[in-house]
């Protein structure tokens, strides 16, 4: 039998009309051809509709007749459609898989609270005895708080630092640097907090030695 003769026998299989020579033949073919394999199995369904029909055939027809050609190439082509059908479906499946995985990125970037206009807060000073001009622009995070701080101090060379301190009055180091000699132009700093910016009550600059230079309220 010709490889073709034996995909079309899958319905006929599935619907027990092939003689058992036939069928011994066709199972040998099943060991080898996943494609009928898959079809004998998905066939089932339309077998068993097929086996009620003949048992309700009139007792004109001969309860064994055989499906003609042309039913079985219809149920064939039933079969590939549903075949089609679930590929289909398969890859809808995967493209939506990939949009979510690379939205996912963007989605907790938004939910984690990120550093848009609304989540970011901007304090100005300037302290009249020191003489020293700061800008701090907090940025919520999901983690706490991103701290840029802008200085202006013409008193170096020294060490400093920047103060977070919370509405309980605890405080947190959120950068340190040190002050050029003689240098009274803007330095830019880039520090953080692990306290949200709702939860800070003001920010001061210090000396590493204690002593103050300015306070920002951070509200």
């Amino acid at each position: 039998m010709r490889s073709l003769e034996r995909h079309r026998d899958v319905g006929a299989y599935a619907l027990g009309v092939l003689d058992e020579a036939e069928a011994f033949r066709f199972e040998d073919h099943l060991m080898e051809c996943p494609q009928c394999a898959a079809q004998v199995t998905e066939f089932g369904p339309t077998a068993r509709q097929m086996m009620l029909y003949r048992r309700a055939t009139p007792r004109a027809v001969h309860p064994f007749a055989g499906p003609g050609p042309q039913l079985l190439d219809r149920l064939l082509g039933e079969v590939a459609a549903r075949h089609r059908a679930v590929r289909r479906r398969v890859l809808y499946a995967v493209a939506a898989s990939v949009v979510i995985a690379l939205a996912g990125p963007v989605i907790a970037m938004m939910a984690g609270g990120g550093s848009g206009a609304e989540d970011t807060v901007r304090v100005t000073a300037t302290d009249e005895k020191s003489g020293v001009w700061a800008q701090v622009t907090t940025a919520n995070e999901a983690w706490g708080s991103h701290v840029e701080l802008k200085v202006k101090d013409g008193a170096g060379p020294r060490s400093c630092r920047l103060i977070a301190i919370g509405l309980d009055g605890s405080e947190q180091t959120v950068t340190s640097w040190i002050v050029p000699k003689h240098d009274a132009r803007p330095n830019t700093m880039q520090g953080a907090a692990a306290w949200h910016p709702d939860e800070i009550a003001r920010y001061e600059l210090r000396t590493a030695t204690g002593e103050h230079l300015v306070t920002l309220d951070a509200h």
